[in-house]
């Protein structure tokens, strides 16, 4: 905890030494194009300016809001030259993936909390597969326009799951490629990494009427890949094909009524051991598969603003269906298994606003939401063609929420700004399986965040909230084979197995979080020169989770060689797994982000540590990382279109669990990336973007102990784009 608060004290202590510019709090960002080529435009944004929508259902400053919330647009995107989105994640503290190093598997973590305890949105349009291998959600990085994530507790606004927080992905819009004036746009490029051999092509065009009343954007990209080359010097077996694509229009018939229907589909082909996860090869217990995903999400949105005639409208109705379906086919066998998990949600949120003179205004924010997550198994191996651990089950949510975001100018007489925004949200939940008894509960979660801005450079901020995660239909009717474990007392021969199996626990209570959260931020122009800026953000927090569930595995020590008590399958010999409540967990951490940008060089950096205990037992609980800081730096070469810049990722060695066999060694990874992108002449529009990622081909682990990562990779990629 030391280093953190020395790395907050000395961030602090950089940008006080500096005058500011004198600008007033709140004053609207200037905006940029998501895909403007210059490379200038495409160096990482300064903190103080990006904008967020998910933190408080409306647009703000992310500086300003008294939190954690981390936004990344599309020229930080481009500069990774993604793969993956997980890969972009080091730009974000207290959030990371514990998938490893395949594609399928990946899975997100915020602040120690995963699976539903974490939110996930597809341009408002929620997510809700959840799965222990097969991954979260199913999104191209070459269809984002921006991915959002809000730390901590955030069940005020979203209900149910967002006790780590809320990722959000924003998908382009035509409005992203065509400047005033501008009827068509095309984008075309292609890119290839070393890594696994992966190739890929996009295409993406957008248009629009003549009077703006109408536009269209559509997207196409196409990914293979194959085996990966790990850091320890091995071949990692994998096999992708992917197809993604993306088709958006709006319609805006009068002033501030809009009109938009999106259809976002990703169709993903894979061979890889049925636990994709880790390291994980093909082998007895963890078969090979060939896996086919299918992702699409149909949402249709309705916004309407009288600018200029009421203060007290501003209004969304929202539709939307997400459907995301897993398949795989044994290659030895005919056995095939599916999970296919449905969503259907509507949602309308309301904005008021009201102001008395230049010393008070206030956002009144609020609505309601309905939604179903539908959840179907199925198994070509069983009489009846249900699947085991994945229940033919259904949740309803109905929610209404309000929030007020109060401003006061020189409060008391006092100078500057001080901004309260309480809020809160009533959840009722109902499940049902197929041949079990249902369940049903309501929750309530409120929250108030607190900032004052003394001066217009300065931000104190604390926050207070309650938040609650309904348990799901596959913890609480759980059933079925998790793994399988070779039977030490079989004869010689072919192996013989027992089954560790799945007990359902329809006592399990919702999980349920208080967190106290406060921190401070600067946001400096004029630091170093009359022309660049300083910002940084840092928080500390700590969580009482009571009831969090955790998954229990008991295996018979019969089943490791000892001869009591005997080694069998399920619960007659104790070899089962079950979703447990877990009382008194607290959660605590520290996390810093700042950035630098000026005319010849940027920077953006953050750092985060997370604790995480059971108080009544001392061991450690929820997903834990160790120490980690990571640095993106480069300079702008103006005169030449160019940009050179490099990235570390360093961490400490992590010891966090119970399991000494699971220690990890700190590490460091470098990334090295140039980009051309010439402003005028006959090449203007074209992109050209060279890199290695991990350069020095660095062994080291993330995941878990023994789970290499990739090694070196070399990045290439082509862009170019026209506007008519």
């Amino acid at each position: 905890m030391r280093a953190c608060l020395m790395l907050g004290v000395a961030a602090a202590a950089f940008a006080g030494g500096k005058a500011a510019a004198d600008e007033a709090p709140g004053s609207p960002p200037a905006s940029s194009s998501a895909f403007n080529e210059s490379p200038e435009a495409a160096a990482p944004d300064d903190l103080g300016d990006v904008i967020t929508v998910f933190a408080t259902r409306n647009e703000s400053r992310a500086f300003e809001y008294p939190g954690a919330v981390s936004v990344l647009e599309r020229d930080v995107i481009d500069d990774f030259n993604l793969s993956t989105v997980s890969e972009l994640f080091a730009a974000i503290p207290g959030a990371q993936f514990d998938s490893g190093a395949r594609r399928t598997g990946d899975a997100p973590a915020v602040r120690g909390l995963s699976g539903a305890g974490v939110q996930v949105f597809f341009d408002g349009a929620r997510q809700s597969f959840l799965s222990g291998h097969d991954g979260r959600f199913f999104i191209d990085p070459e269809l984002l326009k921006s991915v959002e994530v809000v730390r901590g507790p955030t069940s005020a606004l979203y209900g149910s799951g967002a006790l780590g927080g809320v990722i959000a992905f924003r998908t382009i819009t035509a409005g992203d490629l065509l400047d005033e004036g501008e009827q068509t746009a095309i984008r075309l490029g292609g890119g290839y990494q070393s890594v696994n051999e992966e190739w890929r092509a996009t295409a993406t065009g957008a248009w629009r009427n003549a009077n703006d009343t109408f536009d269209v954007v559509g997207s196409l990209t196409r990914r293979e890949s194959g085996d990966i080359e790990l850091g320890n010097g091995l071949d990692l077996p994998a096999d992708d094909e992917i197809l993604s694509s993306l088709v958006k229009a709006s319609v805006r018939p009068v002033t501030g009524l809009e009109a938009a229907l999106t259809w976002q589909r990703y169709g993903g082909e894979s061979v890889d051991p049925n636990n994709p996860q880790g390291t994980n090869v093909a082998e007895p217990g963890n078969g090979l598969v060939d896996r086919d995903i299918l992702s699409e999400t149909v949402q249709g949105r309705v916004s309407f603003r009288p600018n200029g005639t009421s203060n007290l409208v501003d209004f969304n109705l929202t539709a939307f269906t997400s459907g995301n379906e897993v398949e795989e086919a044994e290659v030895d066998t005919p056995r095939v298994v599916t999970r296919e998990v449905e969503t259907f949600g509507v949602a309308f949120d309301n904005r008021s606003r009201v102001s008395v003179g230049d010393k008070f205004s206030a956002v009144f924010t609020y609505g309601a939401e309905y939604y179903v997550d539908e959840q179907t198994g199925r198994d070509t191996d069983t009489v009846d063609g249900t699947r085991g651990g994945v229940p033919d089950a259904e949740t309803r949510f109905t929610g209404v929420f309000a929030q007020a975001e109060v401003t006061l100018n020189r409060p008391l007489g006092a100078p500057g700004v001080l901004t309260i925004i309480p809020g809160a949200r009533w959840d009722r939940f109902e499940n049902e399986a197929v041949g079990e008894p249902s369940t049903d509960d309501d929750a309530f979660a409120p929250k108030v965040g607190v900032s004052y801005q003394p001066v217009p450079q300065l931000l104190l901020f604390a926050n207070w909230a309650e938040a609650f995660r309904a348990p799901s239909f596959n913890e609480l009717y759980a059933d079925g084979i998790h793994f399988q474990l070779p039977d030490p007392a079989s004869p010689p021969g072919p192996p013989q197995f027992v089954s560790n199996v799945f007990v359902s626990n329809l006592d399990l209570e919702p999980e349920r979080s208080e967190t106290i959260e406060f921190g401070a931020g600067v946001d400096f122009a004029g630091a170093f020169s009359s022309n660049d800026r300083f910002t940084a953000k840092a928080s500390y927090y700590i969580a009482d989770v009571d009831n969090l569930i955790n998954l229990e595995v008991a295996i018979p020590a019969g089943c490791f060689g000892a001869p009591f008590p005997p080694c069998g399958s399920g619960e007659p010999f104790g070899n089962t797994s079950r979703n447990v409540n877990v009382t008194n967990a607290e959660i605590e951490g520290f996390e810093l982000e700042a950035s630098y940008d000026s005319d010849l060089f940027y920077a953006r950096a953050n750092f985060s540590t997370i604790d995480g205990e059971d108080k009544d037992t001392g061991d450690f609980v929820a997903n834990l990382q160790p120490d980690t800081g990571f640095i993106d730096a480069g300079l702008k070469l103006d005169r030449i279109a160019t940009r050179v810049g490099g990235r570390v990722t360093a961490a400490s060695e992590f010891d966090e669990t119970d399991d000494p066999n699971q220690f990890r060694d700190g590490y460091a990874k470098g990334d090295v990336y140039v980009v051309w992108a010439p402003l005028s002449g006959p090449l203007e529009g074209l992109r050209v973007d060279l890199g290695v990622d991990n350069v020095t081909d660095a062994d080291f682990e993330v995941v878990a102990a023994g789970a290499s990562q990739p090694g070196r990779n070399y990045k290439a990629a082509v862009r170019w784009g026209a506007t008519f």
